[in-house]
């Protein structure tokens, strides 16, 4: 089991720029809730609130190609420092406006969007580039288990914030660990002397190429349509929760299940990692029996279910959920053209923000007339589709473990230019 994890060890400079690079994504997995929080104290509605969060998504889920096709072209340090004081500045003065100007929110929320930094898009770039096959399924697995703690720690914190400080302090320290982030992982990667773009893109000059022509690359649409479909799945899987938990009255129990969710995919993630990554159907397809199995539990098909036993289910489908996120990632890297990779992950954005957008209000709908097992089954279906999808996913050529040429000279051992 632990073996993977001694292959990250290992790679120079790996462990750290893994460690850094998701701390420079803590925020993002908080920001939601605080936004809910500011804009509702504000107005008074929930729906408001949504409307700011969804400004700050679309806004992420648009400017990500556009990320990514600097990530490809342009020294990440530089892109990670000018982003993140893009994003720090549209949400830092989200958390001055006054109550009253509650209007510009939605405008600061699209604008810091699409200045979202680009972390893990330059993380993925070099995990792509990892010459040995191993590392680079170990470090997309160690990566997908690694986030699952941070969706638990960072809407914890920011709901410490909300609950001692205020809603507003709550966003101004996203903002500000943004920044931070962004810079320490600009700085880890400035000082370990890697690059995320590979020497023949570094040597011609910039091609004025339509950002849309990444997707003729064989099998990337594919792959990204799997994603959408992956994660939609999941935004029903949440929706699925709460309201459950919010209509028997015990609110806060969806937080606890949203945790036992998180910690099961963590433990799937640990004990998968760098094994098997390009099974892509049967990792994608168990996602959709953790869900399936979810929804035969819930009402009406069980009027009143434990708590134990749905956090049970939770637990055993969340193991699923990381390894077919690192399976998926691993996949897109691999079939995306080398100069390209950091474009093709911005692309992931954007079908993924797509995913959860078309979903919700759906799963909203079957809510409300139908009940939790009802969404949960659609959710079941729409990852079945991905699952089925994903067996016309092409395997990527292996790898070519050569030594580094001198027209193409490695900076250290184990990790690519």
């Amino acid at each position: 089991m632990l073996t993977p994890y001694r292959r990250i060890l290992a790679t120079p400079h790996l462990p750290l720029l893994l460690a850094v690079s998701l701390l420079a994504r803590l925020y993002a997995t908080g920001m939601a809730l605080a936004i809910t929080f500011l804009v509702a104290g504000w107005t008074g509605s929930y729906t408001l609130a949504g409307v700011v969060t969804s400004a700050l998504i679309i806004g992420s889920g648009i400017g990500g190609p556009l990320r990514g096709r600097s990530v490809d072209r342009k020294p990440a340090p530089r892109l990670l420092v000018l982003t993140s004081l893009g994003y720090a500045a549209g949400i830092g003065l989200m958390a001055a406006l006054p109550p009253a100007w509650w209007p510009v929110a939605p405008v600061l929320a699209f604008l810091a969007g699409l200045s979202q930094p680009p972390a893990g898009q330059v993380a993925r770039s070099v995990w792509s580039r990892l010459p040995d096959a191993a590392a680079r399924e170990a470090s997309y697995a160690a990566e997908a288990t690694l986030q699952e703690l941070l969706f638990v720690v960072g809407p914890m914190l920011a709901a410490l914030l909300v609950a001692l400080v205020s809603a507003r302090a709550a966003v101004a320290a996203c903002a500000v660990l943004a920044l931070l982030g962004s810079a320490g992982f600009a700085l880890v990667v400035h000082r370990s002397g890697l690059q995320t773009r590979p020497p023949a893109a570094r040597s011609e000059p910039t091609r004025r190429e339509s950002p849309f022509a990444v997707l003729r690359s064989p099998g990337l649409v594919s792959v990204l349509v799997v994603m959408a479909l992956l994660v939609g799945a999941l935004t029903a899987g949440d929706m699925v929760v709460v309201a459950w938990a919010r209509d028997r009255g015990t609110p806060s129990l969806a937080g606890v299940l949203g945790a036992v969710w998180a910690v099961g995919s963590g433990v799937g993630g640990l004990f998968l990692a760098g094994r098997g990554g390009q099974r892509l159907p049967l990792r994608v397809g168990l996602v959709t029996a953790g869900l399936v199995l979810l929804a035969l539990v819930l009402p009406p098909v069980l009027s009143h279910p434990s708590p134990v036993l749905v956090a049970a289910v939770l637990l055993i489908g969340g193991t699923a959920i990381a390894p077919a996120i690192a399976a998926s990632n691993s996949r897109l890297g691999a079939l995306a053209p080398d100069d390209r990779r950091g474009e093709a992950f911005g692309w992931m954005t954007t079908a993924t923000t797509a995913g959860g957008a078309v979903m919700s209000p759906v799963i909203g709908a079957l809510l409300d007339h139908l009940g939790p097992a009802a969404a949960a089954g659609f959710g079941g279906l729409v990852v079945l589709l991905g699952t089925v999808l994903a067996r016309r996913v092409p395997h990527p050529p292996p790898p070519t473990l050569t030594p580094a040429s001198p027209a193409a000279p490695e900076p250290a051992p184990g990790l690519p230019g």
